[in-house]
Parts: C-alpha cells; structure tokens; sequence
C-alpha cells in the first residue's frame, strides 16, 4: 500500500510518470482532413512552426509510488511536437521530444534509466489494445541484436490531465559515450563515422534526402534520409559522401557479383543483422519493415546493420487488413530481394529461425512475457482504459474487418496470443 498521505483521486503509480506543461497551447502536428475525409496537412503552432515549447517534469521513485505533486527528479524545457504517419489521427498521441535549455540548446539528460541524450519519443499505445506490443519487441529484439531502442512503461499527464500508458522510447540516432549507435561526425574535417539512414516518406529537409541507386532505379518508391549526422553536423558535401557511399553499396548488392567471396555483399553488411532483423519481422508480420520505418547504419565496424522500430501494428494489428499468419512476405523487401537469392543466405536465415524457436520465439517464452508485462502494468490498465475504454465499442472500431476488434483488454491480450500460436505452429 501506499504510505504517502495524498488526496483522493490524484495520480498514485508504481510506474513512472511523465507530466508534460505547455502553457495552454495546443501541441502541433495532429493530421488534418478535408470534408471527404482525406488527408490535407498537419496542425502548425500559431506562428506556423511545426512543434512548440513546454516543460516536462519526471517522477521516478524506484522504491515508493509516484505521484504528480512529488517532488520531480527532473525538470526540463522541451521542444514537442506529434509524430508519427497514421497515428498522427489517433486520439491518444504519440509525441516526439528534445530536451532543451532556456536558451535553446540541447540539454542531453537521462530518463527513466535510460542513457543521457536529447532527443526522445512517448509512443501512446491506441490501437494496441494490449498496450505492450512495442514495449515487447523492442526489449525481445534487445535481447537478439545488438541493439534495440532501450524503452520504459510510464503514465503521462497532459496540462494537469490523466493521459494514460505510453513507452518512453530512444530515438535512432548516436549519442555522448557510445549511448545508442557508435557513430561520429568529425566537424572540422568534413566526415564521418559511420551515418544511420531511414527509409520511409522522406524528410522535409532536403538536405538530408538521399538520391540513392534504390531511388533512382524506382526499386523503392520511398525516400531514404539521413537520421544522423543531423541537421545541425549534416552538409551538402557530408550529404552526397554518404549518397556515394551508400549508393555504392546498393549498386553491389543489385549486380551480378552480389554473392561473389571477397567483393559481395558480406563484405559491406553484418550479415547476423540482417537475418535477425528479417526474422523478427518477419515472425511477428511487421509488413511495414523494410517498406516504411525502416532504420540501416554503418557503424565504427564499416559494416551496415539493421535496426528494429514500430511494432504497433505487428501481430496482426494492421488497420486496413488481415494478416494471414501462415505466409511470408519479408523476402520482397528492398535488399533482402536480392539477399535471399543467396543460398548460403537462405541457409543461415532456417538455422538462425531454429535456434531463436528453443528461446525467445517459443510459445512458452513469448506467453510468459505477455503475462510478465500485464503484471507489472497492474492498475495502470485499468486507469488506462478509464480514458480509452470507449474505443472498445463497435462506432470505434479502426480494425477492419471489424470482427477484429477486442471488446475488451482481456480479448485483445487473448487475440495476441493466438495469433502467436497460430504463428510459430
């Protein structure tokens, strides 16, 4: 129980909380729509910026409950902003963060345990009924690959109002003492380190668009853009090194040689990577790897690796469609179209898939851990779903067909593990 006196009804969580001010303005980015339902833009701040400022207090007492009228553990200006492609339209928001000084500048801190950097996403589970599936597979893929973003559960307030469950989660990109991914950008001298890379709808940056061999070729329809360097370390002559160096890398792997020892592909990619970045996406349905939200870097090794992200619609949580959980559909995505010509590649891919199935791909495992994380969600569900329970009802549904809806969470968690079932059988 909790021994702190406080008033009846205030915020009393054994997860941490996340309480956000902006002043009374409204946070900018939600999507905009014309009267026949199509989408027209995105919500600007009133002086037509595309984020605002606002503070935000943490409260993480590892050893008692946490309430908003504790003492904070940190305090920060930020820079805010809703993010996200679809769920930008979602009533629960998801929010990208950087934590800023008075006067501007980043100010780089740790959260929630996580290593120190500025810049951070609070996804808002909405058509995750279960509210764990990104918090799921980031740590599940942690475990398999090098790296995976750290996340945490936390409960977020919005201007003094209960907003519910959302994972605070790192961004994509490097940091100060190898937190994240190792790359370096060498200001004075013009290069880099290693680049991580996103393909998906492109920036509104220009700079940091890639015209890669991809592109130009029309293998991809999407835009490949530099996540880092970032904008403030990114030049023109950084910016057509990197489309060089990666478009070299694309014209190897579309050529006849692509599988030639000594001058193939496994001279330019950790080939591990690559296979467990296909295998997890491929196990859990994430259609949307290696299409859109798709994250490749090169690090201090010279090698390119793979990096997981979003998993919201993963498990057969796809809006528009079922997924037919005996099919596979990763072997068409851009690079692996070609990678999966290779036997060798092929090979690997069966055996890595039958070690992964006598761990963290097993049925056991993987109900273990929905159970694990319902349990150490607790109440927070329930004070979840006291905002969000109504989009359990029929004139909510934003699955379709509509019999994929959850009337329920005990439904929605009962939904995930079938289709693991029915999955890995």
């Amino acid at each position: 129980p909790c021994k702190t006196a406080h008033a009846g009804g205030e915020l009393c969580t054994h997860l941490p909380i996340i309480s956000i001010n902006t002043g009374g303005e409204t946070i900018p980015g939600a999507t905009l729509k014309d009267e026949n339902g199509r989408e027209t833009g995105y919500t600007t701040a009133p002086d037509g910026s595309d984020r605002i400022t606002a503070y935000i207090n943490t409260f993480d007492n590892e050893s008692e409950y946490n309430h908003p009228t504790d003492a904070s553990d940190f305090s920060s200006k930020v820079e805010i902003h809703i993010r996200g492609n679809s769920s930008r339209s979602f009533d629960k928001s998801g929010y990208a963060i950087k934590l800023i000084t008075e006067d501007g500048k980043s100010n780089p801190h740790t959260l929630l345990g996580m290593d120190e950097h500025q810049d951070w996403v609070l996804h808002g589970p909405f058509i995750d009924k279960t509210l764990i599936r990104n918090y799921m597979w980031y740590n599940i893929a942690g475990e398999i690959m090098d790296y995976a973003p750290n996340v945490r559960f936390c409960e977020v307030m919005l201007n003094g109002e209960y907003r519910g469950v959302y994972v605070l989660a790192e961004t994509i990109t490097a940091g100060e003492n190898g937190a994240r991914l190792n790359l370096t950008v060498d200001e004075k001298n013009n290069n880099y380190s290693g680049y991580a890379l996103r393909l998906d709808r492109g920036s509104d940056n220009e700079l940091k668009n890639l015209n890669s061999f991809s592109k130009y070729t029309l293998r991809t329809k999407n835009i490949i853009d530099i996540v880092y360097p970032g904008t403030s370390l990114l030049t023109p002559e950084l910016t057509e090194s990197i489309r060089q160096d990666f478009s070299s890398f694309e014209k190897m792997l579309y050529s006849y040689d692509f599988d030639n020892p000594g001058a193939g592909y496994e001279d330019y990619i950790d080939v591990e990577s690559f296979i467990d970045f296909f295998l997890i996406n491929e196990f859990t349905c994430n259609y949307d790897a290696g299409w859109l939200s798709t994250y490749i870097y090169k690090d201090m090794t010279g090698k390119f690796r793979m990096c997981i992200w979003d998993f919201n619609a993963a498990c057969d949580n796809y809006q528009d469609s079922y997924i037919i959980p005996n099919h596979l559909e990763m072997q068409h995505c851009l690079w692996y179209v070609m990678l999966i010509k290779d036997e060798d590649f092929t090979d690997r891919i069966v055996k890595r898939y039958k070690q992964l199935r006598k761990t963290y791909f097993s049925e056991e495992y993987l109900y273990g851990y929905i159970d694990d994380c319902i349990e150490y969600l607790g109440d927070a569900i329930e004070r979840n779903f006291r905002v969000w329970g109504y989009t359990f009802k029929e004139e909510n549904d934003v699955l379709k067909p509509a019999e994929r809806n959850a009337r329920s969470y005990g439904e929605a968690v009962k939904q995930l593990k079938d289709f693991l079932r029915i999955r890995t059988a």
